[in-house]
């Protein structure tokens, strides 16, 4: 992969952003949602565990598979695939007589996303740069920001949970048409643009890591387990806390879905300032202390305390949780070495798809048979599992 990229064309850059935007929105409508489809369709709150570890097996499937079909389809006609995939298999939610058929657009809707998260993060590392990668996710964030206020706006007006999924549906077709208008153009994204998937000229692949000595190090596992803690907790808070604020805390639902806004909403002004701070005061000390922020965030949001302090835990969560993610990444080196980092990093991104699948679902169980008071304190010890986790992995460099 090339070390240095090219200036990106504004209008690739553009629908780049416009991608991770739309990859976040349909994370943001099921927390508000879902409290109207199971009561439509008539299953338990528990039932939304099957849809989540059904799209992370679609999402698993096609991070694996577009490794494979980048260099043969190019990106320009991956992206332009994959978002119509998810735009189809939204418009299948909107139109779904039961869950049994949401289920398996959850699959596909999977299956999309993975390639467009995929192809888009592999094109950006040689074509957009540093800068651009880290606010590519954050673009990430404010599409999961934007989910639950559609879906709270389609269900305040009347029009129910599947007017939220078609407005996303909309806009996922539109931003498919968009990619199949620039197929060619993102061939040549950038002025410098070697090592990009489909180019003509691809880098020498790097001295291949035997995988044993990669399977050995105790730092890989420890990390692997802390990614899957972190992405758990960042999903149940966003996916539980409106339940949480409705039924525990007296919110009314409009207000709540703005309070979940809110918390996706800090991810994103995170990631945008928090970046900024790694690099003057370093990312190691800027992620230690961050984690310890999720989990004062999480201790507030465990309180029995009136609603308002809820809402501030969740601001404070997302605030500190969101620069987490790229500095785990960004930091993988230092905790098992330079050789094994690409590896490590691709076994700690695939267990997050299945962190951000059953630790939400197991939470929906004990909320479910239990009380919504519960989700406080099981992100209280998921965040400080996650420091001494993040804590014995730098350890153990």
């Amino acid at each position: 992969m090339s070390t240095r990229a090219g200036a990106p064309r504004p209008a690739l850059l553009l629908l780049a952003y416009l991608a991770f935007v739309s990859l976040g929105l349909p994370d943001g409508l099921l927390g508000v949602g879902w409290p109207s489809i199971r009561t439509e369709f008539g299953v338990p709150t528990e039932a939304v565990g099957i849809l989540l570890t059904v799209g992370a097996a679609g999402y698993l499937t096609s991070g694996v598979l577009a490794g494979f079909t980048l260099a043969r389809l190019g990106i320009g006609r991956l992206l332009t695939g994959s978002t119509l995939l998810a735009g189809l298999t939204l418009t299948g939610y909107a139109l779904s007589p039961r869950l049994a058929v949401m289920i398996g657009c959850a699959f596909l809707l999977g299956i999309g996303s993975g390639a467009i998260d995929s192809g888009l993060n592999a094109y950006a590392a040689a074509a957009f740069g540093p800068r651009h990668m880290n606010w590519l996710h954050a673009f990430f964030g404010l599409g999961v920001a934007l989910g639950p206020l559609i879906m709270t706006a389609a269900i305040s007006l009347g029009l129910g949970w599947r007017w939220g999924y078609a407005t996303v549906a909309a806009a996922q077709l539109a931003l498919a048409t968009a990619f199949a208008l620039t197929i060619r153009a993102w061939r040549h994204g950038s002025d410098t643009t070697a090592g990009v998937a489909g180019d003509s000229t691809p880098p020498p692949p790097a001295a291949p890591v035997p995988v044993g000595e990669t399977l050995r190090l105790p730092a890989v596992w420890l990390g692997t387990l802390a990614f899957m803690l972190y992405v758990g907790v960042e999903a149940a808070a966003g996916l539980w806390a409106y339940l949480l604020l409705t039924e525990g805390r007296g919110v009314g639902a409009a207000v709540a879905g703005i309070c979940v806004s809110a918390y996706w909403g800090s991810l994103f002004v995170g990631r945008l300032v928090q970046g900024v701070l790694a690099e003057r005061l370093g990312a190691a000390r800027v992620l230690r202390a961050n984690l310890y922020g999720m989990a004062v965030g999480a201790g507030l949001i465990a309180l029995p305390a009136p609603a308002w302090v809820a809402v501030a835990g969740l601001v404070v969560l997302g605030f500190t949780a969101a620069p987490v993610f790229p500095l785990l990444t960004l930091t993988t080196a230092e905790r098992v070495g330079a050789a094994h980092a690409d590896r490590t990093i691709g076994i700690q991104i695939g267990a997050s798809s299945l962190g951000v699948s059953l630790l939400p679902a197991g939470i929906g169980v004990l909320l479910s048979r239990y009380s919504v008071e519960w989700l406080g304190p099981a992100l209280v010890v998921l965040t400080v599992a996650l420091v001494a986790l993040h804590t014995a992995a730098s350890r153990r460099r």
